[in-house]
């Protein structure tokens, strides 16, 4: 194991949290691939300051599996670990570390393999993808989906490899983040009725996301896999005003809908903005003065729906010897590869428990369980 082990370690050793470029990893990374004589594609965010890479082994046609994983982590700061995060420790069977199983463990078994790979007569390629930005929007990996079958061969599935227990994940739920801002009027507090307060503003809108939530609730979840069993809705920032003595002229809510395959994440937003033009806001207009509402989605993470029977279904059940599918609670980008018409399942080593948290750590043995994973994956495609 010590091999996987070194990649764990050199993967780790790159700070690569969320808010950082991921570029000296992917650059470190482009350069070992191509030590090895493997062909690799960069496909850069808008700024440049951050990039997905691919790794292609085999012959360049279609009908090859997508290895996907994501290279940022989330930030440490504020967290109490025992030791560097950034420095893989091994101990009692498990390896601490910053991402080491959210997910640079799944990243390290192609990694591991690759020899095996060059040396197995593939019949279609491994497609290793190296992902940014999967903590804050799931947006690194759209501009290397759409080469598929455009630019790339167009692979026959996609396992994303989130921390499952190696476990064949084939569904999880949205997520759609919005941020509402309310714009009312300031003036001095003694005498609130010469300005319109957009925190009280807020406030109702947030009261009536409340009543949304529990439509959604009523709505339930056909499919009776999802924990829990409805599409939820949640308010997790507010902000807003100057001072205790000044009517707030601004304030601002982050919220967001987790969807089950029934939700119309859009319609949410839309409802809210109809109940903004029909109550909120002609009270705070009262006053005399002007006031607004605008939403904005920031991030849309389609959810993944369950494809019973699909190439990447029976693949992964076949390769993880399991005889059912499970579903996740969180999202993934595998809903982005799921809308391009590519078969996708979730299937990684380690525990999404162990996932974000101090001391963060993969058991050695599920890597273990990753590489003969992987190493069965070379053996369906070389048939």
């Amino acid at each position: 194991m010590s091999i996987v082990l070194d990649h764990l370690a050199h993967l780790v050793s790159f700070n690569t949290e969320s808010q950082r470029s991921n570029l000296p990893l992917i650059d470190d990374l482009e350069q070992w691939f191509r030590s090895q004589s493997i062909v690799t594609h960069r496909f850069p965010n808008a700024d440049g300051t951050k990039a997905t890479l691919l790794a292609s082994v085999g012959p360049m046609v279609d009908g090859g599996v997508i290895l996907s994983g994501h290279t940022d982590v989330v930030p440490v700061e504020g967290q109490s670990w025992t030791t560097d995060p950034f420095k893989l420790r091994v101990d009692q069977g498990r390896a601490y570390g910053r991402g080491s199983v959210d997910m640079k463990g799944f990243l390290s078994l192609g990694m591991t393999l690759l020899p095996e790979m060059q040396k197995a007569p593939l019949k279609t390629p491994v497609h290793m993808m190296f992902s940014y930005d999967e903590e804050l929007t799931c947006l690194g990996v759209v501009d290397a989906i759409a080469a598929f079958g455009r630019d790339l061969p167009r692979p026959r599935a996609a396992i994303v490899g989130e921390p499952t227990n190696l476990e064949v994940a084939d569904a999880h739920k949205s997520v759609f983040t919005f941020r509402t801002e309310v714009t009312g009027f300031e003036c001095h507090s003694s005498k609130p009725m010469l300005g319109a307060n957009a925190v009280s503003g807020a406030a109702e809108l947030i009261r009536h996301l409340d009543k949304l939530a529990e439509e959604e609730r009523a709505k339930g979840d056909p499919t009776g896999r999802f924990d829990p069993p409805y599409g939820t809705v949640h308010v997790g920032n507010v902000r807003g005003g100057t001072a205790r003595n000044i009517v707030p002229k601004s304030c601002i809510f982050e919220w967001e809908v987790r969807g089950v395959p029934v939700t119309d994440e859009m319609d949410v937003a839309r409802r809210l903005e109809a109940y903004a033009n029909e109550v909120m806001l002609p009270r705070l207009r009262a006053t005399g003065h002007s006031a607004s509402m605008a939403t904005i989605c920031d991030v849309q993470v389609p959810g993944l729906k369950p494809d019973p029977g699909s190439v990447a279904e029976t693949l992964a059940m076949r390769l993880a010897g399991r005889n059912k599918t499970i579903t996740v609670p969180y999202g993934t980008e595998a809903g982005h590869f799921q809308a391009a018409g590519i078969p996708t399942i979730v299937c990684g080593p380690g525990s999404i428990n162990q996932a974000h948290q101090p001391d963060e750590y993969i058991e050695v043995a599920e890597l273990e369980r990753g590489v003969d994973f992987v190493r069965k994956l070379i053996g369906e495609l070389s048939r």
